[in-house]
């Protein structure tokens, strides 16, 4: 996982991990890229554990041949990674993953896949993981490279449905785009609706990896109380919007 040469094309992204955030949170590489963390706090012991425990890195990384454990640590440490499987791996800093500081890294497989997002891909998506198809997200591509998602979803507590509604630009020459996504709380039915009910706060980010017309990944990053800090599951199409084609 860890080298110490690169190809001469490669890309290196930088991340900080500063105190309670990484700078910037959401990445987005390509294999043969290497991502280095550097870690700027001075207020506590950082580190980056990868959620699905493929690294854990602070004064040197856990598996490296160097005998390092990846513990947080003070030490103002610097590691350099080569992540060599598509997807995307969400991270966080051990000690304070509960107070939001987590990022994740989306590795695309520029080799396998030239698909990049299109109006196509517009309609209804869900989650085909046996047992989780009860929830979506809805996409819409709109004019001047604009997209909108919706995930329909539920509260961590099952007490009632969650919406979360994401906007933004997507750049047309990539299969990948992140948007911020806010939550909307207070209001009530019509007739009794008020726009000073309606209380807008943003739950986090939304990133979406389409690998082509029919499958792809949604990953997050939230800051929002009782919702995980982050996580990722693919997706898959359930409609299409008549009159458009994909690609």
């Amino acid at each position: 996982m860890l080298l110490l040469m690169t190809p001469c094309s490669a890309i290196d992204h930088i991340v900080y991990a500063d105190d309670g955030s990484f700078v910037p949170k959401v990445v987005t590489i390509n294999l043969g890229d290497t991502i280095t963390f550097k870690e700027l706090g001075t207020q506590g012991a950082h580190n980056v554990h990868a959620d699905d425990d493929s690294f854990r890195c602070a004064v040197g990384c856990r598996g490296d041949g160097s005998g390092a454990t990846g513990d947080p640590s003070k030490q103002n440490w610097s590691d350099t990674l080569t992540l060599n499987k598509p997807g995307v791996i969400p991270y966080a800093c051990d000690p304070h993953r509960d107070a939001g500081m987590v990022g994740s890294i989306t590795v695309l497989d520029t080799f396998a896949s030239t698909f990049v997002i299109s109006p196509g891909i517009s309609g209804n998506w869900f989650n085909p993981t046996s047992g989780q198809d009860s929830h979506g997200v809805q996409f819409e591509i709109l004019p001047d490279h604009g997209i909108l998602a919706i995930w329909f979803v539920f509260t961590p507590d099952g007490s009632g449905q969650t919406w979360l509604y994401a906007q933004g630009a997507y750049d047309p020459a990539s299969n990948t785009v992140t948007m911020p996504a806010y939550l909307s709380l207070g209001a009530k039915f019509p007739p009794n609706f008020t726009h000073a009910d309606d209380h807008v706060t943003q739950w986090g980010t939304l990133t979406f990896t389409f690998t082509d017309c029919n499958n792809g990944m949604l990953s997050w990053i939230s800051a929002a109380v009782g919702y995980p800090t982050s996580g990722s599951l693919p997706i898959t199409r359930a409609t299409s919007i008549a009159g458009t084609t994909c690609p």
